[in-house]
């Protein structure tokens, strides 16, 4: 009798947080684009801007020391015939004893350059990445980015290389891993898998679940650099921004097959969303104190487990595949995270971007809508809005 009192007196609770009165709250941290040659750069917010001509060079460094260069060679005005020229050229000028590896990113050619070099008598290193962001074999055009600092500053390689990781070189690549990523886990053998809870099974790459956590775990250790920082909502942010492009396109073909399985015949938006919440609320709720804490979504969608984080994106990127708004949001207070969605209808929302966006709680068997009246209060959460 006691445990059905309780679960009553919770329940109630979250049917009165429907009625709250839900002030907005702001989305930070986006990523710069360069409207002129189309790619985009994710950067922790504590780098600066200190040089440059905002179109075809520009510099940045970060508090720590760290440092970003990023040249845009240009057609017939460029130097360089080839990224092999290119690469060559680099090593040459810096005088540096590193290696570099070529590698295709996209159908476009790309390399990384392992920077060792020497800098007003400071010892440097780092790392560097070419790629070309077109095609033309005559006049390439082509991007380099320069990652580096102390060489005796070891603590600044996973920056390095999350910055290079971050490089989108046009808007459709902003939805499929960073050329680091892909560089070190390349996407050779796919294999049919099977869906946790589902009985269906999807194609997946081989490499998928270790490269994701792997690309998880070095975000964590960035965002660990920013926990007592003012910026530490903005980390957050470029966190998550972070885990979900690298994670959308490891899950298109379970999208698909997940939208097959429960929008054939079609739904209304806000029954569809519903089906998928309480799939995913059928997870096992997992979690772990070491590490991220972040389970990679291709091992939850194929063991079917997991916590409020990792299933509120994993719900995030389904909804977006079917075309239907979707982001998250995060809270160090009440250390949980939710599920938002862009749907008509009656239910707890909050305000992001000009978009009243209805909560679900991920790892609560609640109806889509409701939220404990305890973590209600909009001051303590983050907003985050992926691209789709």
């Amino acid at each position: 009798m006691n445990d059905l009192i309780m679960k009553r007196k919770k329940l109630l609770s979250l049917l009165l947080a429907i009625f709250l009165i839900v002030l907005p709250f702001s989305v930070i941290a986006s990523p710069i684009h360069s409207p002129t040659w189309g790619f985009t750069l994710d950067l922790p917010d504590d780098y600066d801007y200190i040089d440059g001509d905002g179109r075809d060079r520009f510099s940045f460094r970060s508090h720590d020391g760290a440092v970003l260069d990023l040249v845009v060679y240009s057609g017939r005005t460029s130097p360089y015939s080839s990224l092999e020229t290119m690469a060559q050229d680099v090593q040459a000028r810096l005088r540096g004893s590193g290696d570099h590896s070529f590698f295709d990113y996209r159908n476009k050619k790309a390399v990384i350059i392992e920077l060792i070099f020497t800098l007003n008598n400071t010892q440097m290193s780092g790392w560097g990445l070419g790629i070309e962001l077109n095609s033309s074999d005559a006049n390439p055009l082509m991007l380099l980015a320069l990652a580096y600092g102390p060489a005796w500053r070891q603590d600044l390689q996973v920056l390095h290389l999350s910055v290079l990781d971050s490089i989108a070189p046009a808007i459709e690549d902003r939805l499929f891993p960073g050329p680091i990523t892909e560089f070190s886990y390349p996407r050779r053998n796919r294999v049919l898998m099977p869906i946790w809870g589902l009985g269906a099974n999807a194609w997946f790459f081989t490499e998928d679940e270790e490269a994701a956590q792997a690309l998880i775990e070095r975000e964590f250790a960035i965002l660990r650099r920013y926990a007592d920082s003012p910026m530490w909502k903005e980390a957050w942010i470029r966190y998550y921004h972070a885990i979900y492009r690298d994670s959308y396109d490891r899950l298109a073909n379970v999208a698909f097959i997940i939208e097959r399985a429960f929008n054939v015949p079609a739904l209304e938006e806000r029954d569809f969303a519903s089906t998928i919440l309480e799939w995913i609320q059928s997870f096992t709720y997992e979690r772990s104190f070491e590490d991220s804490d972040f389970l990679n979504l291709v091992s939850a969608v194929l063991d079917g487990r997991g916590d409020c984080d990792n299933l509120s994106m994993l719900m995030a990127i389904i909804l977006n595949k079917a075309n239907i708004p979707a982001a998250i949001m995060v809270s160090r207070d009440y250390s949980h995270a939710m599920a938002l969605a862009d749907l008509d209808g009656i239910g707890a929302r909050f305000e992001i971007g000009g978009i009243r966006w209805l909560v679900a709680e991920t790892t609560a068997n609640v109806p889509i809508g409701l939220i404990a009246a305890d973590m209600s209060d909009p001051q303590g959460w983050i907003g985050i809005i992926f691209p789709f």
